[in-house]
């Protein structure tokens, strides 16, 4: 009977040794898993254009948001690489003044859009004292979305009028679905009813760097559970209450708009396509280097 207890008890306690060593060997990256979800990142260590895609790589820019003539390439004077500034040392892209003009990548391919149970992540890092280098302007540092603003968008913005300015999370859906009469006023609406997450003193000053992720999860499901999602440097600062995300998109006229009315550093683009978990986020926000390592 002790000779049997002995083994046993020898058997588990090597059963928890092994178990505990592999989950060693499974958490020693937690990067690696996230890696394989991705689906765009733009260091811009060599140059505008992403540096890993699925869809096309190259950055666009347009006269305005309806990007009806758009052009491959950033415009000289208003964008520009700035060498030495990024989050690592290393490049950042710099938006030099407020611009009418939009630059974007193309969402096919790099936003993994679907018509049914679609998730995703987007993440990128801030350098800006809102209150100095905006003015009375609304500004989104992100705005993706095939139409607009507020049919079928996903963005964040910097309000425009109040002192601290506000950081917000907008997921609006289809204009149909969200405003089917035409008659609401997105800025007006109670704020259990609209779909944002609103910062009122967010943590951005000139000189620090600020991690953004935007996570959703089960839009087009035809159901109210489509959850969205704001952190700020890896701290949730808030969620939309689960509703009926429908996004209708045609994927091929669909834009991931970056800075759009933004003056600052801008890093480290990445698109997902899950919704990354709290503890992934936070290893997103630790990790040092290129996502696109080992793959």
């Amino acid at each position: 009977m002790q000779r049997y207890l002995l083994a046993n008890m020898t058997t588990i306690l090597a059963s928890c040794l092994f178990s505990g060593s592999w989950a060693l060997v499974q958490g020693s990256d937690p990067i690696s898993g996230i890696r394989e979800t991705l689906t765009l990142s733009a260091t811009y260590e060599s140059g505008p254009d992403a540096d890993f895609a699925k869809g096309d790589k190259r950055i666009f820019a347009a006269s305005s948001a309806e990007r009806k003539d758009s052009n491959p390439g950033l415009p000289a004077g208003e964008f520009e690489i700035a060498k030495g500034e990024g989050r690592q040392g290393g490049s950042a892209l710099r938006f030099v003044k407020k611009s009418n003009k939009v630059v974007f990548y193309q969402a096919a391919g790099n936003v993994d859009y679907q018509k049914s149970d679609w998730s995703g992540t987007a993440s990128f890092w801030l350098n800006l004292d809102p209150q100095t280098d905006l003015g009375d302007w609304y500004c989104d540092p992100i705005q993706i979305t095939e139409k607009g603003w507020n049919d079928a968008a996903i963005w964040v913005d910097f309000t425009k009028n109040e002192r601290p300015k506000h950081f917000r999370l907008g997921v609006l859906a289809d204009l149909k679905a969200w405003n089917p009469k035409g008659n609401l006023d997105f800025d007006k609406l109670p704020p259990g009813e609209q779909p944002a997450v609103v910062v009122p003193r967010a943590p951005f000053s000139k000189g620090k760097w600020t991690h953004v992720a935007i996570v959703f999860e089960h839009y087009n499901t035809a159901t109210p559970n489509g959850i969205s999602k704001l952190y700020l440097d890896a701290k949730l600062q808030g969620s939309v209450s689960p509703r009926n995300q429908q996004y209708t998109w045609n994927p091929e006229k669909a834009a991931i708009q970056i800075g759009m009315g933004y003056v600052g550093l801008f890093d480290d683009l990445a698109i997902f396509n899950k919704a990354l978990s709290e503890a992934e986020i936070q290893a997103l926000h630790k990790h040092k280097g290129p996502l696109t390592d080992s793959r």
